[in-house]
C-alpha cells in the first residue's frame, strides 16, 4: 500500500538510506525491526523519534503486520507525517517512511 507521493523537494523518493537503529544519516534515519513483534516496533519508533530533529526522515523496516497498522496510527497521533507504506518481499516485510 503507497499513501501516495511525497510532495517535499530532494526527499525520500530515491534517497538511499543507510539503517541503523536510530542513528543519524544526513537527516535520514533507518529502524531495522525486523523480526520483532509488539510492542517493541512501536517502543523503538518512538525511542527514535525523541532522538531525530524535526524535519528528518525515519524509515521503518519491519514483518510483524500489526505494527504495520498500528506505527502510521501512532505517528498521526504525534503529529508526525507518514509519507508511505509499501509491501517488501511478497507482504512478508513493509517499510514505512515517515517525516519528522
Amino acid at each position: 500500500m503507497n499513501l501516495g507521493k511525497c510532495s517535499r523537494q530532494n526527499c525520500c523518493q530515491n534517497s538511499p538510506v543507510s539503517l541503523t537503529l536510530g542513528g543519524k544519516n544526513n537527516g535520514r534515519n533507518g529502524i531495522n525491526v525486523r523480526g520483532q513483534t509488539c510492542p517493541v516496533p512501536l517502543i523503538e519508533c518512538r525511542k527514535a523519534f525523541k532522538k531525530d530533529s524535526p524535519g528528518d526522515l525515519v524509515i521503518v523496516k519491519g514483518m510483524h503486520q500489526a505494527s504495520k497498522k498500528e506505527i502510521p496510527m501512532a505517528c498521526k497521533a504525534m503529529g508526525l507525517e507518514v509519507l508511505g507504506i509499501k509491501d517488501k518481499e511478497d507482504g512478508k516485510e513493509w517499510e514505512i517512511k515517515i517525516w519528522r
